[in-house]
């Protein structure tokens, strides 16, 4: 992989060049990106996958749920749908894609809608829902739309900083870009960073006057679920278990399965995995199939024996809080509210 990776440099500077034109045209405002009136928060990153989007979402939807009708708007990546799709009791993961059909299953109450078209979707939420919020997923180099707050993710092993283009590396959007996010939110860490390193890592990536930097890691939870039931993580050890992993970057997953003293057999998968009646098969030999909650949702109802693992993010020291105050100092200045 590392040798057709570094092959594919020339390519890599292609992809950079028309990534360089699209930004300039938009800078130029020979492209147009559009405002809406609904307050619109944007998760993303500069990088394909890896970097917590899911878990941050979730986090800002326990934030602001209770206080403000919020709707949440994402690509639906590798769906089989087309179009806007407003997420309902029969909606199905085939439908809206596993990262949203995991937001609409843990947040019943929450509007959740797909469409690739960030503008129309917008426009269809406002028309049909009318919420307070729209929080948008995955939608930082989405500039045809100009979200009110942009929060940009970038994980503790891989900052953007230190990234390179596709194919070669797997930046999808220019560096430089990272100036339109009003924060900018390390995930991943270690539990035991120190203020050394915070301040190291934050002189690295250089923010401009008006953004923060904020820390945070991977909080895993006590216990395994499934549709019906829980038990304590510990319960699996001396069982002969698969870890089935179909995300970007299953080494935080792995590392702390191993630290909690479990023994598995890991069957990795590409992001986004749709499972085979083979795969299954291969699964069905364990007696236990542990799995993320994202790769639940695509494996859920086909297996008997397969549970997941609850994850959120930490922020460290007061970083929470500063996140809080810059939403509701983005909300309170909102004409709306």
């Amino acid at each position: 992989m590392y040798l057709l990776r570094v092959m594919a440099f020339p390519l890599s500077l292609l992809y950079a060049a028309a990534v360089y034109l699209r930004n300039f045209l938009y800078d130029i405002k020979l492209f147009r990106s559009k405002s809406f009136v609904t307050p619109t928060i944007c998760i993303g990153n500069l990088s394909v996958g890896g970097s917590g989007k899911t878990p941050m979402a979730e986090y800002l939807v326990e934030m602001l749920k209770d206080s403000h009708e919020l709707a949440v708007l994402s690509r639906g990546y590798r769906r089989k749908s087309k179009g806007f799709v407003l997420a309902d009791a029969q909606s199905t993961v085939a439908e809206l894609g596993d990262e949203s059909y995991q937001l609409h299953k843990k947040f019943s109450e929450v509007t959740v809608a797909v469409d690739a078209d960030r503008r129309r979707g917008i426009a269809t939420l406002e028309k049909r829902v009318r919420p307070d919020i729209i929080l948008l997923d995955d939608a930082f180099q989405h500039r045809r739309v100009k979200a009110g707050l942009s929060i940009l993710l970038t994980p503790f092993g891989k900052l953007y900083v230190d990234d390179w283009y596709l194919p070669t590396g797997n930046l999808r959007d220019a560096k430089k870009e990272a100036r339109r996010a009003d924060l900018i939110i390390v995930t991943k860490c270690p539990h035991e960073i120190d203020g050394r390193e915070r301040e190291s890592i934050t002189n690295k990536l250089n923010p401009q006057l008006h953004q923060k930097v904020l820390f945070s890691g991977l909080a895993y939870d006590e216990k395994v679920r499934s549709n019906n039931r829980s038990c304590d993580l510990a319960i699996l050890k001396g069982m002969s278990m698969a870890l089935v992993t179909g995300i970007a970057n299953p080494q935080p997953l792995v590392e702390h399965l191993k630290e909690s003293g479990l023994e598995f057999v890991h069957l990795k998968y590409a992001d986004h995995h749709y499972f085979s009646k083979n795969d299954l098969k291969k699964f069905k030999k364990f007696e236990v199939v542990l799995t993320t909650e994202k790769d639940f949702s695509r494996l859920e109802g086909k297996l008997d024996n397969v549970l997941y693992l609850p994850v959120r993010h930490r922020f460290l020291n007061n970083d929470a809080a500063i996140l809080q105050q810059r939403v509701v100092h983005f909300l309170k200045h909102c004409s709306r509210f």
